[in-house]
Order: structure tokens, then C-alpha cells, then sequence
């Protein structure tokens, strides 16, 4: 059975269609980042997984039933962006109050070192950083051992310590079978740390595979080059380019094919291009590209 199943999900808020026709399905056990650019539709998508909101058409399934179900039989846990500690608890009484609420939860020891908040349980939660406050919000997402855990900018506020620290605590938690979901905007986390990256715009699904197989197929390719101040007029008409960066006189091409990109260049342009440069495009590169597109 599928841990998530969309099938042709759509929701709409008055004249904007925020999702459109969604059909994916995530298995059990992955670990799968969310992406798209601000008003893609994934924030959305979240809250019809946890039964926040209701599909306008198509179905929601969680393990094979409602998500308000699964949720209700603790099947779920979430770490949204939203939600306050109660400031007068300490991180102790705060985690242990919360698994509590769940049939079969984590032990409050385990919880604290997974969070990587044992030295940090004796604190009241209105005296916590942010960073400290995300740590805290992870360890009540996990508390009740839920089978699906939904991440929405889980590492926002935190220091690079404290992100490494997450990511090994997450690990540990996803390699004992759980499916993970999580959407970021940190698009390094996603090629590191997610076995499979879904990619959103405009309320549709634009590119869904593993992080090598997403950037192999959006222009796998960059060419960079310093350009000056000459014109740049007829770089995105060479042979494999798909999109065009320029900053501060370099210039990056992001190309399918950088063997026909670069032998154009020289050939084509009377461009006098330096520095030049050919690498594989990272997953920053792919994102923009396919979302451009869309």
C-alpha cells in the first residue's frame, strides 16, 4: 500500500487555482523533498495531506484512508512553520505533555536525543532561540512515532550545527522505515539529504525523480564564462542552452548538450570569452529552469 496518494487533487481559493490536477503517489519509507517557488502550491498540498482542508476534486489517501483518519489515529506527525511553544514550559515537560497524546509514542529520553535537545530539556520554551524553538518543534512532530512525518521548512533559524544536527537526527528517525515529506527552499538540502525530489509550479507537478535524475533533465550542464561589458543579445540561441544567468560580467549558460553550447560560442558569436568554465548544474540550476519553463 502507497504511504500518499493524490489522485487528481485540486483546490481553489476563489479565482486562483492553487492546486491543479495533482497525481502522485510516495511509498513507504522514502524520504521525498517538496519543491516550487512561492505560490506553487505546496503549502497547500501539505494541508490536504494532514485533512486541514478538503480536495474541491480528486482524492487524498494516507495508507489507504482519509487523512483526517490517519491523522486522528496519530498515523501523521507534522513540524509546520506556524505554531507557538507555550512559553512557561520547559522543553522537558513541553515534549513529554505532547507524546503523551499518541497511543504508542517515542520514549521522552529518545525523543530529547533524536532532537538533539537533552542538554536543552530543562529550558523554558520562551527562552529558547529560533533555532533552538525549530529543534523543539521536530521533537513534538516525532514524539507520537508517527509512520509519516511532514517537514515545511524544518531547518529555517538554524545555525549550520544545528542543521546538521536535524538531518542526522531525521535520518536516524527515517531509517527505521518511516516516510518522510519535506518541503525547503534550501534546495542543497534537498539534493543531499531526499532520495526523490517533486517538483511544483503553478499547482501542477513539473519534474518528479531522483536529485541526479531532475538536474540530468533540466539542462544537466552549465557553461560560465567572464563576458565584460560586451552584449550578451543571442546567448539563450545557441545549440542546448535552456537558460541564461548573468551577474556581475559572468555569465552562465545552463545547457543540455555544453559540447554543442561552447563549439557555437567560439564559432557563432565574435564574443571574446574567458575564464570559461563546464560543470554539471546543481539541483538551484534545474529548479529554476523547470519552473521557468512552466
Amino acid at each position: 500500500m502507497k504511504a500518499i496518494v493524490f489522485d487528481q487533487v485540486s483546490k481553489r481559493y476563489g479565482d486562483v487555482l492553487a492546486v491543479d490536477a495533482l497525481s502522485l503517489d510516495i511509498d513507504p519509507g522514502a524520504t521525498v523533498a517538496l519543491l516550487g517557488p512561492n505560490g506553487a502550491g505546496k503549502s497547500t498540498a501539505v494541508n490536504l495531506l494532514l485533512g486541514l482542508l478538503r480536495p474541491d476534486s480528486g482524492t487524498v489517501t494516507v495508507h489507504g484512508r482519509d487523512p483526517g483518519r490517519a491523522v486522528a489515529a496519530g498515523e501523521l506527525g507534522a513540524m509546520l512553520q506556524s505554531g507557538a511553544l507555550i512559553p512557561e514550559l520547559s522543553v522537558r515537560e513541553l515534549v513529554d505533555l505532547v507524546r503523551r497524546l499518541y497511543p504508542d509514542p517515542l520514549g521522552l529520553a529518545e525523543v530529547l536525543d533524536l532532537a538533539g535537545l537533552t542538554a536543552l530539556a530543562g529550558r523554558r520554551a520562551g527562552r529558547l532561540s529560533g533555532g533552538e524553538a525549530q529543534r523543539v518543534r521536530f521533537a513534538l512532530a516525532v514524539a507520537g512515532a508517527p509512520r509519516i512525518l511532514l517537514l515545511d521548512e524544518p531547518t529555517v533559524a538554524m545555525d549550520v550545527e544545528s542543521r546538521a544536527r536535524f538531518w542526522a537526527g531525521l535520518h536516524d528517525y527515517a531509517a527505521r522505515g518511516r516516510t518522510v515529506l519535506f518541503a525547503t527552499h534550501y534546495l542543497e538540502e534537498a539534493d543531499e539529504h531526499a532520495d526523490r525530489v517533486i517538483v511544483l509550479a503553478g499547482g501542477r507537478l513539473v519534474a518528479d525523480g531522483t536529485p541526479d535524475r531532475i538536474k540530468a533533465g533540466a539542462g544537466g550542464h552549465t557553461v560560465r564564462f567572464t563576458l565584460g561589458a560586451q552584449p550578451a543579445a543571442g546567448l539563450d540561441l545557441l545549440p542546448g542552452v535552456t537558460a541564461v544567468d548573468i551577474a556581475a560580467e559572468i555569465v552562465t549558460l545552463h545547457t543540455g548538450d555544453p559540447d554543442a553550447t561552447l563549439a557555437a560560442l567560439y564559432r557563432d558569436t565574435a564574443l571574446d570569452v574567458r575564464d570559461v568554465r563546464v560543470g554539471g548544474a546543481g539541483l538551484a540550476a534545474a529548479f529554476l529552469a523547470l519552473t521557468r519553463e512552466s
